[in-house]
């Protein structure tokens, strides 16, 4: 990390020594030098903003079902929600183009039997970034895991003295269920937004950020200023960015915790 932060400061291109310039790297990404800096924000904001939430309620919403009792082989169910997490993401990329292809993708099939227009899915500057979202859930297990873990440790007692004062599922699941399960959804928002920041496998095996740049993730622009280009000086200042937005968006996190996170010896 010391390393690359020097290297930031410097014109540094493999071949060459490194030359110090100062902040020269920093100044031409946010003077708009650099055409695709600006881009490449923008479209990994866009992935965040939907994938971040859409996981989490996602993935709530299966641990709430893997943990109702009536639900009979839940260890089956639990095996493969989680299968899909441990899948290298190559392999998983590889399956998901035959998925979203849109002449012999399975997903277009589905909608022409259903007699609705087929999609462009990873092919259309409009579809690609939710199609990479739609993606990602498939491979949620790991978050699931953990909220199945927080809706066990709920105690029972809670929701008995709520049924015996006449509360109903919705308002056990309102005031009871969401207000004790605060702490795990603060930690898989804060860990799933560090992940969706560092969206790169799926931009470098599935589109190569295309298409026209509408894939270009933050972390696939790294990539490419560094290993395609040779710019390992402002490949290094690039990541240091992120650095700084993740450390950020963390920050925020955690101040505006302590209006909506209850511990459990605060409830």
């Amino acid at each position: 990390m010391i390393a690359s932060l020097l290297l930031s400061f410097t014109d540094y291109r493999i071949v060459n020594a490194p030359r110090f310039i100062g902040l020269e790297n920093y100044i031409r990404l946010f003077n708009g030098t650099d055409e695709y800096f600006y881009n490449s924000l923008w479209v990994t904001f866009k992935y965040v903003i939907l994938r971040v939430p859409l996981g989490l309620v996602f993935s709530f919403m299966m641990a709430f079902l893997l943990n109702m009792e009536f639900i009979r082989g839940k260890s089956v169910f639990r095996t493969i929600f989680y299968l899909p997490a441990i899948v290298p993401a190559v392999a998983s990329s590889m399956i998901w183009l035959w998925l979203f292809s849109p002449d012999m993708g399975l997903f277009n099939s589905i909608l022409e039997a259903l007699y609705l227009p087929k999609l462009d899915w990873l092919y259309s500057e409009a579809t690609v970034v939710p199609s990479i979202v739609l993606m990602s859930l498939w491979a949620m297990g790991s978050t699931i895991i953990i909220f199945l873990a927080g809706l066990q440790g709920v105690p029972r007692s809670l929701s008995e003295a709520a049924t015996v004062d006449g509360a109903g599922p919705l308002r056990k699941f309102r005031h009871i269920t969401i207000p004790m399960m605060t702490p795990i959804i603060f930690f898989n928002l804060i860990m799933g937004s560090i992940g969706a920041f560092q969206v790169f496998t799926e931009a470098l095996i599935m589109t190569q950020g295309g298409p026209n740049n509408a894939s270009l993730f933050y972390n696939y622009f790294i990539y490419r200023q560094a290993f395609q280009f040779g710019e390992m000086g402002q490949a290094s200042a690039i990541a240091w960015i992120l650095f700084m937005i993740i450390l950020l968006v963390t920050v925020i996190f955690f101040r505006t915790s302590r209006s909506w996170v209850f511990y459990e010896s605060e409830v």
